[in-house]
Parts: C-alpha cells; sequence; structure tokens
C-alpha cells in the first residue's frame, strides 16, 4: 500500500510539471501574440497615413490640372 501512495505522488509531480508547462507555452504564445499586434498596429497606422496623404496630394493635382485645361479652353473675353 506504501507502494501506492508513493505512485501517486510520482504521476502527481509528473502531472503538475506537465501542467505548469503547458501553461507556460500559452502564456509564451499569448505574449509572442501581443508583441507581435504591438509591433503591427504603428506600421498599419504610417500606412494608412501615407495611403490616405498620397491620395489626397493626387486628388488636388489632378484638381489643378482640371482646372488649368478648363482656363485654357475657355473663350478669352
Amino acid at each position: 500500500m506504501a507502494n501506492e501512495s508513493g505512485n501517486i505522488g510520482v504521476f502527481g509531480d509528473l502531472f503538475t510539471a506537465v501542467g505548469d508547462l503547458a501553461q507556460q507555452s500559452t502564456n509564451m504564445a499569448g505574449s509572442a501574440v501581443k508583441t507581435a499586434t504591438d509591433t503591427v498596429q504603428p506600421v498599419t497606422n504610417a500606412c494608412v497615413q501615407l495611403c490616405t496623404t498620397t491620395i489626397n496630394s493626387a486628388t488636388q493635382i489632378v484638381e489643378g490640372v482640371t482646372k488649368a485645361i478648363t482656363t485654357a479652353l475657355a473663350p478669352k473675353q
């Protein structure tokens, strides 16, 4: 009977060790996802701002060219 108690203790320790490793792996995976998200977010924000600025500049150029063509084609008075 004493031997059975020893086996339960060994298996209990084994299950505890495996559980701790699984918990640490889960914590590391969560930390990696958070780090990746924290890294990608500023880059995404910069890309959105760059695209918005580029589109606004292109729109202003098209408006300027359109105005210049309209002015050039309008009859002189």
